[in-house]
Parts: C-alpha cells; sequence; structure tokens
C-alpha cells in the first residue's frame, strides 16, 4: 500500500493486477478502511483482465483525517434530515467524489470503472453525474438514492451501526461482531472467523470511530439525489440484496429506476455485506458489466 496527494488531502491506496487493463475503482463505505474490499476479492475481479485499485476514503483508514471539525451530533443530524432541514457538514459526497477524481489523477487514468458498496455507492453515484466524462460504467452496491420517501432499514440494525463503538480493543470487537450479525446476509452463515479477523486488522491500523460520524453527516447532507441521478449516462449495474437490513432493498429497486438503462442485480439473501459466498455471482457480474461497457457498438451495416 501507498499514498498520494489527491484533491488536497492524502489518499491511502493499493492496486491489483496489470496497470495496462481497464481500472476498477472501489469505494468502501461508511466509516470502513480499503479492507472492507477483501484481498482474495480484489484478486479474483483482477483476475478477470482489470487493473483494480482500492483505497482509503477521507477520514478513514490512513487516509487524512479532519479532526479539527470535532465529533458532530449524529442523532440531531439525523432529526433534522427527517424534518427536511438542511444538515451542516465538515465536507460533502461531491467532495469525496471529487479525491476519487483526485485519485485517478495522480494514478494517471484518465477514465475508470466506478464501483461503490453502500455509501461507497453513494460516492460512485455522484462520480457519475458530477465527472461523466471520467466513467466508464457504474456498479452501485447496495447503496440508495437517497430518497426519503422509501422504506426504512430496520431500527435495531440502524441502532447498532450508529451507536459509538467503545474504545478498548477487545469490546470494540465485541461491539462491532454485534453489529455485523444484525446486518449480515439472513441467506448465508455468519462468517465469524473472517469477521473478527477484519475487525481486529480494521482496530489495529486506524480506530477512528469520528471519522464514521462525519461521512455519515456528509451522507445526510447530500438530500434526494434522484434528480441528478436521472442525468447518469455511464451503463449502470445496480446490485442489492434482497434481506438487506440496514438498506432495503427497494432502495436498490429505486435506485435501477431512476438511472437510465441501468439494470438490476437482486441477490437472494444477501444483506447489508458481501459474504464469501456471493462473490462468484458479483464477480461474474460486475466483469460482464464492465466488458460490455468497454465493447464498442456494433454499426449495422449499410445497403449496398
Amino acid at each position: 500500500m501507498t499514498n498520494v496527494m489527491a484533491n488536497g488531502i492524502q489518499i491511502e491506496y493499493d492496486t491489483f493486477g496489470d496497470k495496462s487493463s481497464p481500472a476498477l475503482l472501489l469505494i468502501a463505505g461508511n466509516g470502513a478502511q480499503l479492507l472492507f474490499w477483501d484481498t482474495e476479492f480484489c484478486e479474483l475481479l483482477a483476475k478477470t483482465g482489470l487493473f483494480v485499485i482500492r483505497f482509503d476514503n477521507r477520514d478513514a483508514g490512513l487516509s487524512t483525517k479532519f479532526d479539527k471539525a470535532g465529533f458532530p451530533d449524529i442523532m440531531a443530524a439525523i432529526k433534522a434530515a427527517m424534518e427536511g432541514k438542511d444538515v451542516a457538514a465538515a465536507y460533502s459526497l461531491d467532495d469525496m467524489a471529487d479525491d476519487c477524481m483526485g485519485l485517478l489523477d495522480a494514478l494517471f487514468i484518465e477514465k475508470a470503472h466506478i464501483c461503490g458498496a453502500s455509501m461507497g455507492g453513494m460516492i460512485a453515484q455522484v462520480v457519475s453525474y458530477r465527472h461523466p466524462q471520467r466513467v466508464l460504467s457504474l456498479t452501485s452496491i447496495m447503496s440508495n438514492t437517497g430518497n426519503p420517501h422509501l422504506p426504512q432499514g430496520k431500527p435495531d440494525a440502524i441502532a447498532a451501526v450508529v451507536a459509538p463503538p467503545p474504545t478498548e480493543r477487545k469490546a470494540y470487537i465485541e461491539h462491532n461482531m454485534n453489529v455485523w450479525q444484525k446486518i449480515w446476509s439472513p441467506g448465508f452463515p455468519f462468517e465469524e472467523e473472517r469477521a473478527r479477523t477484519y475487525l481486529e486488522k480494521s482496530y489495529d491500523r486506524s480506530y477512528y470511530p469520528q471519522g464514521m460520524a462525519r461521512q455519515n453527516m456528509a451522507i445526510l447532507s447530500c438530500g434526494d439525489r434522484t434528480a441528478s441521478l436521472s442525468s447518469i449516462k455511464a451503463p449502470t449495474l445496480v446490485i442489492h440484496g434482497s434481506g438487506d437490513p440496514l438498506i432495503p432493498v427497494e432502495a436498490g429497486k429505486d435506485t435501477a429506476r431512476v438511472i437510465p438503462g441501468a439494470n438490476l442485480l437482486i441477490i437472494d439473501g444477501m444483506g447489508h455485506d458481501l459474504p464469501t459466498g456471493v462473490w462468484s455471482e458479483m464477480i461474474a457480474a460486475i466483469s460482464h458489466h464492465i466488458k460490455q461497457a468497454n465493447t464498442p457498438p456494433t454499426l449495422p451495416q449499410q445497403s449496398k
């Protein structure tokens, strides 16, 4: 892993595959580090003929932290958003989308396929309408449009995710094991060893809950993106789990409905995570989607 200065901040990143292959930028979700995208998952994507890039969003992992912005009152912000009021944030999803473009600039990549999960899906969407000339295709995973009228997640799942985590390592890991169990895919066995290893690595690499809170504020301040999403021209694949307790499947359906020509893949039994049991189907779908986007349309032959 290494880092670059991009969009005025330091961004930590990692790559897989041949630099000459089409680039695929993976964007992690709220509070997640680049570790969210398992090394093996990235390697499998790279084997389909892609140059895969994963990175730490601002305020996560080893990328720049916005300490001076302080720890926001997330519950007050949620209440304000539900009342239709503006939410002030240290930065926006627009800023985070511009970070993505800054990273591509630093890597001398003119255009890329953009893929994000959860908040990362929201950022990927913003990239696609904010920087359309840079986007070869969009893949939005377990994300939404910001439409406030859609069904909300299960209260216990939401409460678990927004609850402040303990600071002590063992307590932090147990707290987040509980969070993972609440948002885990109901159609797949809970991968306790994998989850625990991920949480241990995440804590040791960068324990930084205030960054997650500020990222939450960026989401809440963005509001409803429906109008902007309707302008996306990039080939789009929307992937969502039928059993997502945090961002219900209706959000995925809404995303596919709003973005012109989008294809929708609903994975039966998937929740708000990426269990290894869905990897083969998801990687095949993303690879196929990208290959179609890379293939220019065949022009009809003119009759003589």
